[in-house]
């Protein structure tokens, strides 16, 4: 049997370029020949506020995603994550076996709760790392791709399962990571410092996947650029123009001494230029799918749908397992 990939996003807008970059387009990759369940982590996105209206669209939005980027159904299982509760019963299971001190240490906590102050912070907040163990464990999972950001997360998921084998005998699978060369972090157009983000104050640095070719070709002709001119990538003495190389990298397929070649000699505004064409082009495929599912909902949901049983059937089974090793039950 083939070894089995578990990823998911969380539906809190529809995803952007570094997102795609970073996670679907290698996930479309994946899907060939491995087993893949790619959920849309609806938990996750509860532990810190939302709108019920926009997070129920946004759901639908990041199915829509899924399936407009090349993720099949017929090769991967797409589902909604809260549909499945066993993903929320293995997480209180594997809570009890989580070490505050390791919760405390992870750096997303750290982060987020100082927005509103440590003390305010909710449980969901600083128990995430167990339910995204539970993602994980529950299903088997052998890889997991993942950016640089959430290695610490799995590490304590690889954590947590070793711990749980130990006291209650050999029960899940330890993950490994699945991380790509170029491209795992794709930063903001308008700061190479910082991480693309859906919640960039700055909407210019961050392309969506829905922006329509003028609103790329606006933000890819005001990205920065590095002082000096040549178009290399050597990401620590030229960040922003590497960041902007990495997209072309990957959404053209040409390598980065391609790349490099064909600019010899050029400036950043004939690069920004043709890049700029280069995602128009890329995504404008990506944009109409997503315009139709949301029109015409049903297959998402026929999909949905199938993904659901398909999950809850194997996330029974090892609730079952889970439930005998740790006592629960008559």
């Amino acid at each position: 049997m083939k070894d089995l990939v578990f990823s998911g996003i969380k539906p809190t807008s529809v995803p952007h370029l570094g997102n795609y970059i970073g996670a679907i387009k290698q996930w479309v990759d994946i899907q060939k020949n491995h087993r893949c369940l790619f959920s849309i982590v609806d938990l996750h996105a509860i532990t810190v506020p939302q709108d019920p209206k926009e997070m129920r669209q946004n759901t639908l939005d990041i199915a829509a995603t899924y399936l407009a980027c090349g993720i099949d159904p017929a090769r991967s299982t797409i589902y909604i994550q809260s549909e499945v509760a066993e993903h929320a019963e293995l997480a209180w299971i594997l809570g009890t076996v989580t070490k505050m001190g390791e919760l405390e240490r992870m750096t997303q906590f750290k982060d987020k709760s100082q927005k509103g102050g440590r003390e305010r912070a909710g449980l969901g907040l600083f128990a995430y790392p167990a339910l995204m163990a539970a993602d994980i464990l529950l299903y088997d999972t052998s890889a997991v791709p993942v950016g640089e950001d959430q290695m610490q997360h799995l590490e304590l998921a690889r954590v947590i399962a070793r711990r749980f084998n130990q006291e209650f005998g050999e029960t899940f699978v330890i993950p490994q990571a699945l991380i790509q060369k170029h491209g795992s972090r794709i930063m903001s157009l308008q700061d190479a410092d910082k991480k693309m983000s859906k919640s960039d104050e700055s909407k210019s640095g961050t392309i969506m996947l829905d922006d329509d070719a003028d609103a790329i070709r606006k933000k890819i002709m005001r990205a920065v650029t590095d002082t000096g001119g040549g178009v290399y990538f050597e990401p620590e003495k030229k960040p922003a123009v590497s960041n902007l190389m990495t997209i072309y990298h990957h959404l053209s397929g040409k390598t980065m001494k391609e790349i490099e070649t064909l600019y010899e000699g050029k400036g950043y505004g004939d690069f920004k230029k043709d890049l700029a064409e280069i995602v128009v082009d890329y995504l404008g495929p990506i944009r109409e799918k997503l315009e139709t599912f949301r029109r015409e909902p049903g297959e998402l949901h026929k999909v949905l749908d199938a993904g659901r049983d398909k999950a809850k059937a194997m996330a029974e089974a090892k609730m079952e397992l889970v439930r005998e090793r740790v006592g629960l039950g008559r």
